[in-house]
């Protein structure tokens, strides 16, 4: 076995939802996905697909009918191009996951230097690892007093200063999980800037774009690099139907590429996965035909849930958290519980609550825990920080 995949780590949060395998009584708010399941007429189009037949290979960059879904999709958001010049970007993957690996498989060659903005979730860190690339991180930084403690916010000189001509990627995830930062459009712009002048490549990873409660933005989504970018950039955004379109199971998301690498990204998906099962391509066709159904909704009800939960968290002794302008997680630290591996873990045995520790992000997040919060019900949260505080012994 390759040194470097002896030394990956394993998931931290798997690590902790183990603690509670076979516990009925556990609230889980550990993974990244909604306890929605996928809308039914989602569903219906994959069963109309393999109803017909379609169980065959794919085009390597995806079902026509899909990347045009896609550029469409991408037009609305983002209308400075037409759709015609979008789909010859989009290269359609089995998965964000899959779709940020190709790009990592793309553009790092072994002992390249990657840069990564942290806290991130850990494949980002990871999967240049894999290719034999040196990775630098570039902590966030946390502000300590004032209204927005608790808040992770960007030191743009420290980022930009660690970004020279040796640097072959930048990778930055925003909205980020698990922190709920974002980027502004004008720090996009400076990176952008900033990274045509040293020849670095940036990979965005903008899986959370619709889960955005700041209400600055003309579309509702959070600013994208693609609106200040231009074709030819050394620029791959990600983007996956997981979280907006209710679809974590299904694993399908797109890259947005330079025209110049579609091409490549086929052949690199030939010998991955070949293509994304047909079935599932139908059924995301019809997601994002009919995402007003689905999207606008999901995001009220997530700003319900963090409407009801970071207040509640707040005011628990002890508690540091800053409202997540984006994403689907409140990330909180709790005071005289530096480990934050041992206390989730405590947390699912003793109270029943089952929540991510914050070192499975980077060291920077080490007593910091994350509560996914994309639930149904606004109550079972309150349920949980009910549990919390009774764990932690403050009366009602």
């Amino acid at each position: 076995m390759r040194t470097v995949v002896d030394g990956l780590e394993e998931s931290r949060i798997r690590e902790v939802a183990n603690e509670g395998l076979g516990r009925a009584d556990v609230l889980r708010f550990w993974f990244g996905e909604s306890d929605e399941v996928t809308p039914t007429f989602i569903r219906e189009a994959a069963i109309a697909s393999l109803h017909a037949g379609e169980t065959f290979y794919a085009h390597n960059l995806g079902l026509p009918e899909l990347r045009h879904a896609i550029a469409g999709y991408t037009h609305g958001l983002h209308p400075q191009q037409s759709t015609d010049h979008w789909f010859d970007r989009i290269a359609v993957t089995s998965g964000g996951v899959n779709g940020l690996m190709l790009a990592s498989q793309a553009l790092v060659n072994a002992g390249d230097e990657v840069v990564v903005v942290t806290p991130a979730w850990p494949n980002l860190v990871a999967q240049p690892q894999i290719m034999g690339a040196t990775v630098k991180t570039v902590p966030l930084r946390v502000v300590l007093q004032g209204d927005r403690a608790g808040a992770w916010v960007l030191d743009m000189a420290a980022l930009l200063s660690a970004i020279t001509p040796a640097t072959r990627l930048l990778i930055v995830n925003a909205p980020n999980n698990p922190t709920g930062w974002t980027l502004t459009r004008e720090e996009q712009a400076a990176i952008l800037a900033h990274c045509r002048a040293t020849g670095t490549w940036v990979l965005a990873d903008e899986v959370y774009e619709r889960l955005y409660y700041a209400g600055d933005s003309p579309n509702g989504a959070a600013p994208s690099f693609l609106d200040v970018s231009e074709p030819d950039d050394r620029l791959i955004v990600a983007h996956s139907l997981s979280k907006s379109f209710l679809m974590t199971g299904w694993r399908l998301g797109w890259l947005v590429l330079p025209p110049a690498l579609t091409h490549a990204v086929g052949k690199l998906i030939e010998f991955n996965t070949s293509c994304a099962p047909v079935f599932t391509q139908r059924a995301a066709v019809v997601a994002l035909q009919r995402g007003a159904e689905v999207t606008p909704a999901l995001v009220a009800r997530l700003q319900t849930c963090r409407d009801t939960l970071v207040p509640l968290l707040k005011a628990l002794p002890g508690v540091t958290l800053a409202e997540p302008r984006g994403g689907m997680y409140a990330f909180f630290k709790l005071e005289g519980h530096g480990d934050c591996l041992a206390t989730a873990k405590r947390l699912v045995r003793e109270a029943g609550l089952g929540l991510a520790p914050g070192s499975a992000f980077g060291p920077e997040a080490t007593g910091w825990l994350r509560w996914c919060f994309a639930s149904r019900d606004p109550q079972r949260l309150a349920l949980g920080v009910d549990r919390l505080r009774h764990w932690l012994g403050t009366p009602v």
